[in-house]
């Protein structure tokens, strides 16, 4: 298949309290504001539903593909498009946040999805940390330390250097630190309950947190999961996860070399270096959709790709 056959993605972004300017900095993006906190760069989400930007849909949203043009993403099915790649810009820590899975998004969200993500650490500062984790034993342990706001017994932290992977499964207590540059691979959900926002003003009014819905859906006691698969798939191909939602894999690119899109669809993010995708140039900050029978491509230059695809549609259909 030819690379016209390819669906080049127009990202969409969002300005946070907490974001910053490196979108524009790092990938060239023109970007609405100097508090941009996250590219939504491959999303049919309502709050935020990407286009194409050439081709033979030019001008579609990624939304209106999915209902209307199924075969390319191979026939899968269900309302909603399964995945949302994001870049997200921590100019300042994020705060302290836990997602709900299907079951309890689905009764408390008004059929929304749940959200397992994924972090690909683009760049950070030196002696980097990040929240993962808490250190309460018990439920009740839980409850008295957020009602006592003892932040800093419960919190756990852990570093992270750039080319780090981790993986957020639902119940999962999380934080970006501020100067942390990533690339997340999440279910099509944009549900977030805020914990703790360190007293934070948006209009001289602190954020909404949602303690009540947190204590819920918080796993106790934590359980650390493993990072990386650290799969190799070819010389330049590394897998990095597979969860019941996606797949994840690192391509390094040196020179050339030929790999087979056999999924149901393949999504691919330049985040480092420039080449070719047949032929076709593609740089830093691109973001394309390999659809479904692409067959056979050849990835030349010196880059740096992430790549995802849906494993399991289970729970789309709402």
């Amino acid at each position: 298949m030819t690379s016209n056959k390819i669906l080049f993605i127009n990202p969409v972004f969002k300005e946070n309290i907490w974001g910053g300017t490196r979108m524009a900095e790092e990938y060239g993006y023109s970007i609405p504001s100097k508090t941009t906190g996250e590219c939504w760069a491959v999303s049919a989400h309502e709050s935020g539903d990407c286009v194409v930007a050439e081709g033979e849909f030019k001008g579609e949203s990624l939304s209106e593909l999915w209902k209307n043009h199924q075969e390319l993403f191979g026939n899968m099915g269900g309302e909603k498009f399964p995945l949302l790649i994001k870049i997200i810009d921590a100019r300042d820590d994020l705060s302290i946040q836990v997602h709900p899975d299907d079951n309890y998004a689905g009764t408390h969200e008004e059929g929304a999805l749940g959200k397992t993500e994924c972090w690909y650490i683009l760049d950070c500062k030196e002696d980097q940390d990040i929240v993962i984790g808490h250190n309460a034993a018990t439920k009740q342990e839980l409850i008295s330390m957020i009602e006592n706001r003892e932040w800093d017994k419960l919190i756990r932290s852990r570093p992270v250097k750039k080319g780090d992977f981790l993986q957020i499964n639902p119940g999962t207590v999380h934080a970006i630190k501020g100067g942390t540059l990533l690339l997340e691979t999440q279910q099509n959900s944009d549900v977030t309950y805020r914990v703790y926002d360190y007293d934070r003003l948006t209009d001289n009014k602190p954020r909404e947190l949602h303690i009540d819905k947190s204590i819920d859906v918080i796993t106790v006691p934590f359980q650390e999961e493993v990072q990386s698969i650290e799969e190799k798939q070819s010389s330049q191909c590394q897998k990095l996860v597979s969860c019941q939602y996606y797949e994840v894999f690192k391509f390094e690119i040196a020179e050339q070399e030929t790999f087979v899109q056999n999924k149901p669809f393949f999504i691919m993010s330049v985040v480092e270096g420039e080449g070719t995708i047949d032929n076709r140039a593609i740089k830093k900050g691109e973001h394309f959709i390999l659809p479904h029978g692409y067959g056979e491509y050849t990835l030349a230059g010196k880059m740096t790709i992430i790549a995802s695809n849906p494993v399991n549609i289970a729970g789309v259909s709402r």
